[in-house]
């Protein structure tokens, strides 16, 4: 067997460019897609905990789409609003301070797990997107643009 690294087709522009732009690829800090997975993740349900709000409070609206459409099972239909916007609040600002940061993604995959399974079946590729980057975070955590990172220095 021939070296693969010898083989001719290894000289072309193509694969040269290739190669290139792998290494360009390869460079990019982890911290910078952590950041990018956080900060577009946490937009997501920050957004979505703002639809549920009337000032500062859980609207109507947002318990009957839980009475209506989610339907969750063996949840309280008021106490799932409350829960669901509390929850679409704190930890999307944990994860834009990088604070807790793993403890958050986990909370978060299990609300988009729920919502998966139960209230939107259909929706798998924007819940997969969800999932990806809040599993990066989980198993990767948060980088070192993060409060957990500048803690992490402090005591470790």
């Amino acid at each position: 067997m021939s070296n693969i690294a010898s083989a001719p087709h290894q000289d072309s522009p193509l694969l040269r460019a290739v190669s290139t732009a792998i290494s360009w690829a390869q460079a990019i800090p982890y911290s910078l897609v952590a950041f990018i997975a956080r900060m577009s993740i946490a937009g997501v349900f920050w957004r979505s905990g703002q639809t549920k709000l009337e000032g500062w409070h859980v609207s109507e609206t947002a318990v009957a789409l839980f009475q209506d459409e989610y339907r969750l099972p063996l949840v309280d239909p008021a106490l799932a609003a409350h829960l669901a916007t509390f929850a679409e609040h704190f930890f999307p600002v944990l994860l834009v301070v990088g604070l807790a940061s793993r403890f958050a993604a986990a909370a978060l995959l299990v609300m988009t797990l729920v919502i998966q399974i139960f209230v939107y079946p259909d929706a798998w590729p924007t819940h997969g997107t969800w999932a990806a980057c809040l599993l990066l975070i989980l198993a990767r955590g948060p980088g070192v643009l993060s409060a957990d990172h500048l803690i992490a220095r402090r005591f470790v």
